[in-house]
């Protein structure tokens, strides 16, 4: 019996590492400037938490001009994660670097989870300016491909419901508007699932979100093995700091089937012991 409370111990240990192996990575929360309100009397507290408040809300089947021509709907972007960023084209500074930085950070994603793993939508939300050739030229002038990339305008009615669903708050100022600078994920169903703020971003405030919609949600048309594979790609595709960039880490694999082994090495062993003791009794 002693060995039996033994091995159950090791067990429940096993189990326990092999469940910390498998955990999600922990959620970086962005930490916003000590300064809640500028000169012009933009509140970004208030902003945070307008943005922050927008989770969970799904975006309707907005109309966009695309900068290629012909219109596009929000529902064209549907079965795969989206990552949105507006902006305005006319912007000389903040803009131009938030969208160099973002698509730098862009195709590190892609390059991790794969070329047509999810899609990215820049909006113009300065609707009399940024018109679908504006954006066509922001896109060049950003090395933007407008092929891998959606570069959008619309109109009034349309930017001012979506920018209430994104939790995006705006207005005009000297320098052309403020605005919290913010990316938004959104998931495969088009309800968005975190967003991501800063000029310049931390690949891993980009990356794992988009790795949880892209790996961690099985579809309904998916096969018991494709899941397990994705499963697999979840767990092991991690972040190395060193090189900026996602690895596929064999190591976590390793250590997972290690745990399983364990697993049932001791469940067969203590079949085993209660079976020896039955027939002792």
């Amino acid at each position: 019996m002693q060995s039996i409370k033994f091995f159950t111990g090791a067990l429940f240990l096993a189990l326990t590492l092999l469940a910390s192996a498998q955990a999600e990575p922990p959620t970086i929360t962005p930490q916003p400037g000590t300064s809640t309100q500028d000169a012009s009397g933009f509140d970004y507290k208030e902003a945070l938490k307008t943005s922050q408040q927008a989770i969970g809300n799904r975006l309707s089947n907005h109309r966009f001009m695309s900068s290629t021509g012909g219109v596009l709907f929000m529902e064209e972007l549907k079965g795969k994660p989206l990552v949105i960023s507006l902006i305005y084209t006319s912007c000389f500074h903040t803009c131009p670097m938030t969208t160099r930085n973002l698509a730098k950070v862009v195709a590190k994603a892609k390059d991790a989870l794969g070329d047509q793993s999810f899609n990215v939508a820049l909006i113009g939300f300065d609707v009399e300016n940024d018109t679908p050739s504006a954006m066509r030229y922001f896109g060049r002038q950003n090395d933007i491909d407008g092929n891998d990339w959606k570069l959008l305008s619309t109109d009034q009615a349309t930017r001012d419901l979506l920018i209430k669903e994104l939790g995006f708050i705006y207005f005009p100022s000297i320098r052309g508007f403020d605005h919290l600078v913010q990316s938004t994920v959104v998931d495969a169903d088009g309800t968005i699932y975190r967003q991501v703020y800063g000029e310049v971003i931390d690949t891993p405030l980009l990356v794992e979100p988009l790795k949880d919609l892209v790996f961690g949600r099985p579809s309904s048309a998916q096969t018991f093995i494709g899941d397990m594979v994705n499963r697999v790609k979840l767990f092991c595709t991690t972040y190395d700091p060193v090189r900026d960039t996602y690895i596929f880490d064999y190591s976590l694999f390793i250590g997972i089937f290690a745990g399983l082994s364990v697993i049932i090495f001791v469940l067969i062993f203590i079949i085993r012991e209660w079976k020896r003791t039955g027939r002792q009794r």
